[in-house]
């Protein structure tokens, strides 16, 4: 007798729509490396004044490319 664990649980970065300020962009990536959301807003502000154009420019990406989380 036999038995397989079949778990089909897909984990993928997408935007935070239910805890978003902006976009959705930092709260997705905080909800799929499983880090504080503050933190990472942190983060992105601090890279943000640090070196703007490519922070900007990769915000304004994530933005356009992640798609919107699927709550059910």
């Amino acid at each position: 007798m036999s038995y397989q664990h079949n778990y089909s649980v897909e984990k993928t970065l997408s935007k935070d729509t239910k805890n978003k300020k902006l976009s959705g962009v930092c709260a997705g990536i905080a909800n799929y490396y499983q880090l504080p959301k503050l933190g990472v807003r942190i983060a992105a502000i601090l890279a943000l004044i640090t070196l703007p154009a490519a922070t900007g420019v990769a915000y304004v990406v994530a933005t356009i490319l992640m798609p919107n989380a699927k709550y059910y």
